[in-house]
This record gives structure tokens, C-alpha cells and sequence, in this order.
């Protein structure tokens, strides 16, 4: 029995020194919903709120979502970060923690940014990558191995790290949560299209190997151009009326949506 409690003592302290408070759902008995979020770098700073999720679907059926609102006033590094030592805790990266993942969803194509922060104010600096989706929620996965050993009490978010052409409002949730595709795509072959030819100068050629339903062509600013009904494996789209540049075309394919890159010449 003695020996019982001294291991459930050792248990109890390491995670006490590893008191990583997470996921953060932003629900009212969960994490993040409570917490001191201090906006930077956004002008007049509106703050970050927290509302009813305003596109239950998809990746995301949580009912509580975190709303940032990134003004074209403010630094392209504009984000918003817990406060020291509370919220998120103190604790130490390791192979367990060292994956984050967030839940974003975007009107905008832009990079997301993640920062961990020691006590000291030191840190590596942030890691961003750019959601591929608009207007629907999207998982985006950051590797923090680098920093494994590192111990932090501070997150902070750049929901939308860009030189903006206006206002932007971006919604976000679920960070440290739990892998979003798979339990999806469970027992599903995922859709495969093709572009071709990429980069076009009048015309590309979208194929699949399942049954098309709809198309839509995107700028990389997030602007919707257009949007297609398709029915069958293939279509024809004329592209001789874009501007020259990189565009984003998203398909759905029986149920399932995927995106691709192509270049207008």
C-alpha cells in the first residue's frame, strides 16, 4: 500500500509539472472560453470573443468558437495570446505534445501562426502555415518537435498573418485537439482530381476518378470567382478570362472536397 501511494504521489507531480491545460474548446466547461486573451498588434485592438459556432459543420460541430477580428488597420502580425502562467499552464514539450492542431475557419487564404512562449519571454518564434479551404472549417497541424525539452507557459495565435486588403474575420477552435480526418474518412476512399494542363492559358481540364457535383475557383486572397454544377468525372473550364496569376480550385466530389492549385498563364 505504501508503495501504491508513493507511485500515485509521483503521478500526481508530474502532472504538476507538466499542467498543460488542454484541448482549448472555448466551451463554457472546457478551456480557453475563461481565459485572459490579450489581442496585439491590430490597430484599435478589438478583443478576441467568444460565440456560438457560426458554421456547425464539417470538421467542426462544436456549439462555442473563438472570433478574431483581424482589422486591414493592423500589423500583418496581428494575434492575440493567453496570459502567462495561467490558461494553458506550464509545461514541458515532449513527443506526446510536440503535435498542434487548430481548426480554423476562413473567408481569406493566408498563413496561421502558432508562438509558445516561455515565462522569460524567450521563445524560437512561431511556426506558420497557410490554410488551402475558405469559408469552411479546415485543420491545420503544426510540428513543435523542434522544441521538444523546452518548457512554456504562454500560447499565442496569428490567426490571419498577412497584409490584408480589409477587414478579416476569422474563426477558430480546438487547439491540441484530436486529429479531425480520420474518424471521417473511416472506411472511405478519398476522392482524386486532376488538373491539366497546369499551368493553362484557356482552357484546364478537371478529371476524377469519382462522380464530380460541383466546382468552385478561388483567387489566393479567398475570393470567390466562380461556381459550377458538374455531373460526371470531367469538365471542361475555361479559364481564358482570368488574370493572369495562381488560383485555387476546390471540388466536390461525392460528399468530399478537394483542393488544388493551378496557374493561369
Amino acid at each position: 500500500m505504501k508503495c501504491f501511494t508513493c507511485f500515485l504521489f509521483s503521478v500526481l507531480c508530474a502532472f504538476a509539472l507538466n499542467g498543460q491545460n488542454g484541448p482549448i474548446d472555448f466551451e463554457p466547461d472546457g478551456n480557453g472560453a475563461d481565459w485572459t486573451w490579450t489581442v496585439f498588434e491590430n490597430d484599435s485592438n478589438p478583443p478576441l470573443e467568444i460565440i456560438a459556432n457560426p458554421d456547425p459543420s464539417g470538421l467542426n460541430t462544436s456549439a462555442t468558437v473563438a472570433k478574431f477580428t483581424a482589422l486591414q488597420t493592423g500589423m500583418p502580425f496581428a494575434g492575440c495570446e493567453s496570459m502567462h502562467g495561467a490558461g494553458i499552464g506550464s509545461f514541458t514539450i515532449d513527443a506526446d505534445n510536440s503535435i498542434i492542431r487548430i481548426l480554423v475557419w476562413k473567408s481569406v487564404i493566408s498563413d496561421v501562426g502558432i508562438k509558445l512562449v516561455r515565462a522569460d519571454n524567450w521563445s524560437l518564434g512561431e511556426i506558420k502555415i497557410a490554410n488551402t479551404l475558405v469559408n469552411e472549417w479546415e485543420q491545420i497541424e503544426f510540428d513543435f518537435s523542434a522544441h521538444i525539452g523546452n518548457t512554456y507557459d504562454q500560447i499565442v495565435i496569428f490567426p490571419d498573418f498577412n497584409a490584408r486588403a480589409g477587414d478579416n474575420i476569422i474563426y477558430f477552435d480546438g487547439i491540441y485537439g484530436e486529429e479531425a480526418f480520420s474518424s471521417q474518412l473511416t472506411g472511405i476512399e478519398e476522392a482524386e482530381i486532376s488538373l491539366s494542363p497546369n499551368p493553362a492559358k484557356s482552357t484546364v481540364e478537371l478529371q476524377s476518378d469519382k462522380i464530380l457535383e460541383e466546382y468552385q475557383i478561388f483567387s489566393l486572397a479567398g475570393q470567390l470567382i466562380r461556381t459550377e454544377t458538374v455531373r460526371g468525372t470531367n469538365a471542361q473550364i475555361d479559364v481564358s478570362a482570368l488574370p493572369v496569376g495562381t488560383y485555387l480550385l476546390k471540388a466536390i466530389s461525392e460528399g468530399q472536397t478537394i483542393v488544388e492549385k493551378f496557374v493561369k498563364q
